[in-house]
């Protein structure tokens, strides 16, 4: 799902609520060691994301949040803010060439450039908070 949320619009603050859970409250923030990403330097995208991305020749950068059910990719075009909303049942991460990674959802996905420490151990930190609260599989039982 993607969003327009430069303004406070409570109905989309609950669909995003809906889909990927409540913001982290403070305590669980600390204890997580941050649940945002450092600036992530955009190296390709989906063609919708694009065509807001080439509104403005600023350059294309982003970040993620990790929430409770799901992430939330967040750039900016223009004056606007955008947020991709990704349910953990439908994140499809990749970490193809050497220093890129790939976020999916569906038919939309950006791929970020990897080329400091603290961006990798971000990854890290998202892929295995997501393999600790993903559902039970059936082929778990």
């Amino acid at each position: 799902m993607l969003v327009n949320v430069s303004y406070n619009n409570k109905e989309v603050t609950k669909k995003i609520d809906q889909q990927v859970g409540k913001p982290f409250t403070l305590k669980e923030r600390w204890a997580m060691g941050g649940i945002g990403s450092p600036k992530l330097t955009i190296t390709e995208t989906s063609i919708e994301i694009r065509n807001l991305l080439i509104l403005d020749n600023n350059t294309d950068t982003c970040n993620v949040e990790i929430r409770p059910n799901g992430i939330i990719v967040g750039f900016r075009s223009l004056l606007e803010s955008y947020a991709l909303i990704i349910p953990y049942y439908k994140l499809t991460l990749y970490k193809g060439e050497a220093s890129v990674y790939s976020i999916y959802r569906d038919q939309y996905f950006i791929k970020v450039a990897s080329d400091t420490k603290a961006v990798q151990k971000f990854f890290k930190k998202l892929l295995a908070y997501k393999a600790d609260n993903a559902p039970t599989s059936i082929d778990d039982l």
